[in-house]
């Protein structure tokens, strides 16, 4: 008996990655080793679709719900899973897209013989409620939450076009144009920062690793911060990231504070804005997500 009875693979059609040529190849690799469930393709059609797909793939059954795609798109299929609350239907992602640290970070084994060997296992996710009582809305983020230089970078890599040479011209437009946010902390207190990240694994941005004992199943978030400096200094952190990596790092279940202004907010790659004198949570989610890979 396998441990899917059906396996759903989500994926952009219009992707400028290789998103549907892996799919198909995925697709072949799979009914090979698996003849006897079924494996279906659901491509998106608009932004946000792949939450859609995934919730409904996610309601009833013993699922493999598989996002051929970047952190971004996984976002959404995670999200969507999680909406669905149907505790035996499982994610995985096959990268296809520009970001991919949750794959290169958390990987096993290959997919396909992951998938084929059915084995389970359990990761954390990061809870982000935003407002309070009857208005409040939920998301859920596999790799990390970050404000500040995080998503304002990638606006202006969405602006400007990803590629190496233009995503160093985007950052560096970025730097030269950044300012601090300021928020009310839980309990009294105001801070402002350059960066605020609260991650669930150890690396993230291709080459930036951000902590040394950072893992997705250990139920704690690592809380980085970059308070408030010159411009020199936050340069000098985003160096120490790519080369030596940034050391221990202090670790939390819960983080919780209240916007001052209308803030640019990252989830894997999905982009929103906080607006002002909003309560904003962040909670470990511990072992809520079934994966294989």
């Amino acid at each position: 008996m396998t441990s899917f009875d059906r396996i759903v693979l989500i994926f952009n059609p219009h992707s400028t990655g290789d998103a549907p040529r892996l799919a198909e190849e995925l697709h072949a690799d799979l009914a090979r080793r698996l003849p006897e469930v079924p494996v279906v393709m659901r491509p998106t059609e608009h932004a946000g679709h792949a939450r859609d797909l995934a919730r409904d793939a996610a309601q009833t059954g013993r699922p493999l719900i598989v996002s051929v795609s970047g952190d971004g798109g996984y976002n959404e299929v995670v999200d969507g899973v999680m909406q669905a609350g149907n505790d035996h239907a499982v994610c995985a992602v096959k990268a296809a897209g520009n970001a991919n640290d949750h794959r290169r970070t958390t990987t096993e084994r290959p997919l396909v013989d992951a998938v084929a060997a059915g084995e389970v296992r359990r990761i954390d996710l990061l809870r982000l409620t935003i407002g309070d009582g009857a208005e409040a809305r939920t998301r859920y983020a596999h790799s990390y939450i970050g404000m500040g230089l995080t998503p304002v970078v990638a606006i202006d890599l969405e602006k400007g076009g990803k590629g190496s040479f233009k995503e160093i011209v985007s950052v560096v437009r970025t730097f030269a144009r950044f300012r601090p946010f300021t928020i009310q902390l839980e309990g009294g207190g105001r801070r402002s920062f350059d960066s605020l990240l609260f991650a669930n694994i150890a690396e993230m941005a291709k080459y930036a690793t951000l902590s040394e004992t950072g893992r997705p199943d250990d139920g704690r978030f690592e809380v980085i911060t970059l308070p408030h400096t010159a411009k020199w200094r936050i340069l000098g952190v985003a160096v120490r990231a790519a080369t030596r990596g940034l050391g221990p790092q202090p670790t939390a279940e819960h983080y919780a504070f209240t916007t001052l202004k209308p803030i640019p907010l990252q989830l894997d790659g999905e982009l929103l804005t906080l607006d002002a004198a909003t309560p904003v949570r962040i909670d470990i989610a511990a072992r809520a997500l079934p994966t294989v890979g």
